[in-house]
């Protein structure tokens, strides 16, 4: 937007100029080559006048040689012609070739009447002299427009330094301008921006910029502290939920503990139900809370290498997988980055890897690929157990769409609210010959980012 504004202004600025400074170098021109004209004019008027004393009157030559030497110090060349063409007097000076004139001069004493042209570099002036109707002669005078051309040069020139002063006024102002109007709207952009990645204390500069700018900060910054102050208090109703919630329970199920230990054998079932209960009340508790955090956080996305992290995640599930004897194996592309909030495809990988490991039997298989398409990052855990339907795949990232044997059916839902917060897409798909297949398509790095940024150097493939 910045340089829309210069260049609009710049352009502006520029027309004006040309409308300004084109005609009145035309206007002052037509004024010189005027006034240079009949100056020529006056002066050889003047000879003519002289001369006609001399050759009508027969006064003595004097003032009309006077005249003519005047026009000599005047950088002009004038000669004094009969009606016969010959001289009677000239300035001793260069005048045009005899072949030149010769026609100017019997056009004037045939149609008596001043004459003026131009040829090349000279302006040539032909005046005859005596009555109109029988002229006794001619004077022309000859003068070299070398002068008007250097003053027209100087005149132009210096017009062309007020129009090159000007643009550059007008580069300065359009720049001033658009810097003034366009940086407190970046300022604002960036604000903007920081807080949709989670600085939720981030505030634009108010007192800049053109007075719709600034009431624009002040509204983004009264956005920006109701939205921190709602973030705030839901984290808090959280926080009250997960103290309010989990200490009850707690101590509920210690007591029956207690009430087991002495109770007789039918009440002992009873109370190992209830427990049970309380414990599926306990998860139920802790997966609504992820979820509520999950929903609340702003993720802050950073460079994660993926061929890493699913390396860590594969050892660390791989004892439960052992246990429960399920094999967990994994293939990325070596030095694969994506683009995500710290910790959230950790979080993701958990949650898909713990319900493939509960739904497939013992001498089942858990397989997990990082993989690139066109612009994306994909990431496939995939296993060959029961599989859901065609229904069950659709609520599935609902809250309690898709609930397993002992579950709450929230851990895909935290899945979805994860992936989605951070730019990406997850769907499920059938594994071919059987099983679920979870796949999670993420934002690659920016570019700007470079090579080295991500979570540490580059790995080789890995397969476990």
């Amino acid at each position: 937007m910045t340089r829309r504004i210069a260049l609009s202004v710049l352009a502006l600025i520029t027309a004006l100029l040309v409308l300004a400074v084109v005609p009145l170098g035309l206007l002052m021109t037509h004024h010189e080559r005027t006034s240079f004209r009949q100056t020529a004019e006056a002066t050889a008027t003047a000879i003519a006048s002289a001369a006609e004393e001399h050759l009508s009157d027969h006064h003595p030559t004097a003032a009309m040689l006077r005249l003519l030497d005047k026009s000599r110090q005047q950088n002009s060349c004038a000669a004094v012609y009969d009606t016969s063409g010959r001289t009677i007097a000239k300035a001793s000076c260069g005048m045009p070739p005899s072949a030149d004139i010769t026609p100017q001069i019997k056009a004037v004493l045939t149609h008596p009447e001043t004459r003026t042209v131009q040829s090349g570099d000279r302006l040539t002036v032909a005046v005859p002299i005596g009555e109109t109707g029988h002229p006794v002669g001619v004077t022309v005078l000859s003068r070299s427009t070398g002068p008007l051309d250097g003053r027209l040069a100087a005149m132009w020139g210096g017009l062309a330094v007020i129009g090159g002063a000007g643009l550059v006024a007008a580069v300065l102002l359009s720049v001033g301008l658009a810097r003034w109007v366009g940086r407190p709207l970046r300022e604002v952009d960036a604000a903007a921006q920081r807080l949709g990645e989670g600085a939720l204390d981030e505030r634009a500069p108010v007192g800049r910029g053109p007075q719709e700018v600034r009431r624009l900060a002040a509204t983004f910054n009264t956005m920006a502290g109701r939205t921190q102050a709602l973030v705030h208090g839901h984290r808090a109703v959280v926080a009250d939920v997960s103290h309010q919630l989990r200490t009850p329970l707690a101590a509920l199920r210690l007591r029956l503990d207690l009430l087991s230990a002495d109770a007789e054998a039918d009440v002992a079932a009873e109370l190992v139900g209830a427990q049970e209960e309380i414990a599926r009340l306990s998860r139920l508790v802790d997966g609504l809370l992820a979820v509520a955090r999950a929903e609340n956080a702003v993720p802050r996305p950073v460079a994660v290498r993926l061929d890493q992290l699913i390396a860590e995640r594969v050892a660390a599930w791989e004892p439960v997988a052992a246990e429960r004897e399920v094999a967990l194996v994994a293939s990325c592309r070596a030095g694969l980055s994506a683009y995500a909030g710290d910790g959230d495809v950790e979080q993701v990988l958990d949650n898909l890897v713990a319900n493939a490991l509960d739904a497939v039997p013992a001498g089942g298989r858990v397989r997990i690929e990082g993989t690139t398409a066109q612009d994306t990052v994909r990431i496939r855990v995939a296993d060959n157990g029961p599989g859901m339907t065609a229904e069950a795949r659709e609520s599935a990232f609902r809250r309690f769409g898709a609930t397993s044997p002992g579950g709450a059916g929230l851990g895909l839902a935290i899945v979805h609210r994860l992936i989605t917060a951070n730019g990406g897409a997850v769907r499920l798909e059938d594994t071919p010959g059987g099983g679920l297949t979870a796949v999670l398509e993420l934002p690659p790095v920016p570019r700007e980012h470079g090579r080295n940024h991500g979570r540490g150097a580059a790995a080789g493939d890995r397969t476990t």
